[in-house]
């Protein structure tokens, strides 16, 4: 799959991608092309940068992938410009800061127009930590990385998320693309030999 920005899927939604903040955030916009409606997958930083990217749209939802300052920075300030309510996990609520979220848990499915995205509960980068998934695509957050999962805090919440990676997320087909909170993209195929690897170095 050619991985240049917009990404339109045969079938299904189009995404985009804004790079911003000072940790290189990756934020994505999931829009319906029929409708014009969208969602936004961590509103980083930058606002009018965003709003920018979503000025022909739509937007319906700010998706939020867990509730680390990085992912989260321009969020109030673009749910309010635009109306759309930020969701996020309950367990990463306060640390998040935000001041008005809607709690998504894990199983839900999300519309974006006529399309709709899952979100899966991937604990272990913090307690709350999400990824959304269908289309044969997976936004990850800091859950996967080219290289491995994210940092985490302590032998126990490393464990989580091995076991995250284990049972949600390397369930799914090798063709994959998975599509992380910074840098590039990489597939479930190209990571799935190196998870025993990463199992035993410990993060």
């Amino acid at each position: 799959m050619h991985h240049g920005y917009p990404i339109r899927l045969p079938d299904g939604p189009v995404i985009d991608r804004v790079v911003a903040g000072p940790l290189d955030n990756n934020i994505y916009i999931v829009s319906d092309p029929s409708t014009g409606e969208a969602v936004i997958i961590d509103a980083a930083d930058e606002p009018g940068v965003i709003l920018a990217a979503c000025r022909d749209l739509t937007v319906t939802a700010i998706l939020t992938t867990h509730g680390h300052w990085d992912h989260v920075a321009a969020a109030d300030a673009v749910a309010d410009a635009l109306g759309a309510p930020i969701h996020i996990h309950p367990a990463d609520h306060a640390a998040s800061g935000l001041d008005q979220t809607n709690p998504l848990t894990d199983d839900e499915a999300v519309g974006v127009g006529g399309f709709e995205l899952r979100s899966i509960a991937t604990p272990g980068h913090t307690p709350g930590s999400m990824c959304f998934a269908g289309y044969g695509i997976v936004f990850t957050g800091d859950t996967l990385f080219p290289g491995g999962p994210g940092a985490t805090g302590d032998p126990e919440a490393f464990r989580t998320i091995m076991g995250s990676l284990r049972t949600r997320l390397f369930i799914m087909p090798d063709d994959t693309l998975v599509l992380p909170g910074h840098g590039a993209p990489t597939t479930l195929g190209t990571e799935r030999p190196s998870l025993d690897g990463w199992q035993a170095r410990g993060w």
